[in-house]
């Protein structure tokens, strides 16, 4: 099976960012970061580079760096790019990251979750997900019903028609 690419996207691509990272892809982001700390940190952590800065991608760096020139001003338009230069992840990987740290979420019971969600929530949900590093909770709620909806929107406007977002189980 072909290991999933690991990103890390420039400061001006925050939003696809957050988005790449909810459909299940591995991206880092600083909202501040220089160039050369950027190029430092993809090299060590075997990242390609997304960015819309194309002087940055040419510039002579040692060693081998792989770029993704991100064309789109807004993050619809860069997020059906990306899909489309890749393979999609899986629909199981939807949901399954913190959007705030990139980190993997890891289950946890019911019972943890009271007190730590509003009561609502803990009446009506059976399945929590923890981020381990920032330690937010996710549940299915609304808030997902909205994410879907909202990626389908975008891929809709997808002229291939091929890139379609399922929701998972």
């Amino acid at each position: 099976m072909e290991e999933p690419r690991r990103f890390i996207a420039d400061s001006m691509l925050g939003k696809l960012a957050k988005w790449l990272r909810i459909l299940g892809f591995d991206v880092a982001y600083e909202r501040f970061i220089e160039d050369q700390d950027l190029v430092r940190r993809a090299k060590l952590e075997q990242r390609y580079i997304l960015t819309r800065d194309r002087r940055l991608a040419q510039r002579r760096w040692s060693g081998p760096i792989q770029f993704m020139i991100v064309q789109d001003d807004h993050w619809p338009g860069q997020l059906r790019q990306i899909i489309q230069e890749l393979k999609p992840p899986p629909t199981s990987l939807l949901l399954t990251r913190c959007i705030r740290c990139n980190v993997p979420l890891t289950s946890f019971g019911r019972k943890e979750a009271e007190g730590r969600v509003p009561p609502y929530v803990y009446r009506t949900q059976k399945r929590f997900l923890e981020c381990p590093s920032c330690r937010r909770v996710y549940w299915r709620g609304t808030h997902q019903k909205r994410i879907l909806r909202r990626l389908k929107t975008v891929f809709a406007q997808d002229p291939s028609g091929q890139h379609k977002v399922r929701r998972s189980q």
